[in-house]
């Protein structure tokens, strides 16, 4: 990672002298060193090589273990900065040339970098330099992260927090031990912000420092002791401060450092690969029980269509001969009806007849009743 983006680099490569310090390794760091320099200066490319290389290897009797708990632990961070500023410093003064006009210092863990940083940084012409540096996080931890938070301005509550400390207490940021409330320049960052605007501060971190020369000609250093309470590039922010040189960052140009995941990450990333794999085990199950079933059992699909049919038919027969029913019971209402009303004049005419027979048979009775009364005697009177 580190050799990609020394080949990509815009400066021109003739112009730049290399300096690699190997210390407390017990790995095979120096020889894959030696042997990644070999393949870069021999590049057919003429704008690969490099100027001057120098590989130094120089112990310091690190004690701390290079895993990420340990290396950022609080405990750690006096001891570890103090022993970092003595081997920058050793770098520094072992390969530090008269022609040197700027020094950069660079993390090898710096994944993500424009290949013109170096001009970019340059162009401000300020005597020291800092991007923002941020770091890329997994999804479930919210995508990215601030890394740098060394890089800061002073403030009120720091100085007095200094002023309550031992002479040879060093302050480190991003621990609650030391609250600080100081503005930090990772903390600054706008993603669409000016990448060329500076701010002036006084601590700086050490991923990727851009300084003059003549800074360290003057007798700036990495403090590998307290100075204002402070160690190694924190405190070389400090020292360049007092002797007058400017100390600016850029909240808006940013670099990307390693994700380097925690022993409670890596925990959590063991168990969601425990559940990715008991999720896919289950899917796998149910597909397995799909095919046995499409594979031993007939597909009753058609079979339901076709019986759905049937039963639909069904009941829109038994609809239609309930509507005939009823048009049956309508016409034979009617018909009823009708029978009635022709019996019930025929009664009236029935009770007509006789009722006029009746008056026929009273008149036919009078006049005989009289003829037929004897005469009664006519009276005479008296003479």
């Amino acid at each position: 990672m580190f050799f990609s983006h020394l080949r990509n680099f815009t400066y021109p490569h003739h112009l730049i002298d290399l300096a690699f310090l190997v210390s407390d390794s017990k790995d095979d760091t120096l020889e894959t060193l030696t042997k990644m320099l070999h393949e870069l200066q021999d590049d057919p490319d003429p704008k690969q090589p490099y100027g001057e290389i120098s590989v130094i290897e120089k112990d310091f009797g690190q004690k701390v273990n290079q895993d990420v708990e340990s290396r950022h632990g609080f405990a750690a961070q006096a001891s570890r900065r103090k022993l970092m500023a003595q081997a920058r410093n050793w770098l520094l003064s072992a390969t530090l040339r008269p022609t040197h006009s700027w020094v950069y210092w660079r993390d090898a863990d710096v994944e993500t970098a424009p290949f013109t940083i170096l001009e970019d940084l340059m162009r401000h012409n300020k005597d020291v330099i800092v991007p923002n540096v941020w770091r890329p996080l997994p999804d479930w931890l919210g995508g990215e992260q601030p890394y740098d938070l060394n890089s800061w301005k002073e403030s009120e509550t720091a100085l007095a927090l200094a002023d309550s400390l031992h002479e040879d207490a060093v302050i480190v940021e991003g621990y609650a031990e030391y609250a600080t409330w100081r503005p930090h320049l990772a903390y600054l960052r706008d993603p669409y912000g000016d990448p060329d605007m500076e701010m002036d501060i006084d601590g700086v971190g050490g991923v990727s420092i851009l300084a003059k020369a003549k800074v360290f000609r003057s007798g700036v250093h990495f403090p590998a002791f307290s100075f204002e309470k402070h160690a190694e590039t924190e405190a070389f922010g400090k020292m360049a401060k007092r002797m007058k040189f400017s100390v600016v960052g850029l909240p808006h140009y940013t670099i990307w450092h390693l994700y380097e995941p925690s022993l409670d990450d890596i925990r959590h990333m063991e168990e969601m690969e425990r559940e990715r794999k008991a999720r896919e085990a289950e899917e796998k199950e149910k597909a397995e029980r799909a095919q046995f079933v499409q594979e031993h059992f007939k597909d009753a699909k058609d079979e339901w269509a076709k019986d759905g049919r049937a039963i639909q038919d069904i009941l829109k027969k038994d609809e239609q001969a309930k509507t005939g029913e009823k048009k049956q019971d309508v016409n034979k209402d009617g018909n009823s009806v009708a029978k009635g009303q022709q019996q019930q004049q025929q009664q009236q005419q029935q009770q007509h007849q006789q009722k006029q027979q009746k008056q026929q048979q009273q008149q036919q009775r009078t006049p005989l009743a009289e003829e037929g009364s004897p005469a009664k005697p006519k009276q005479e009177g008296r003479r």
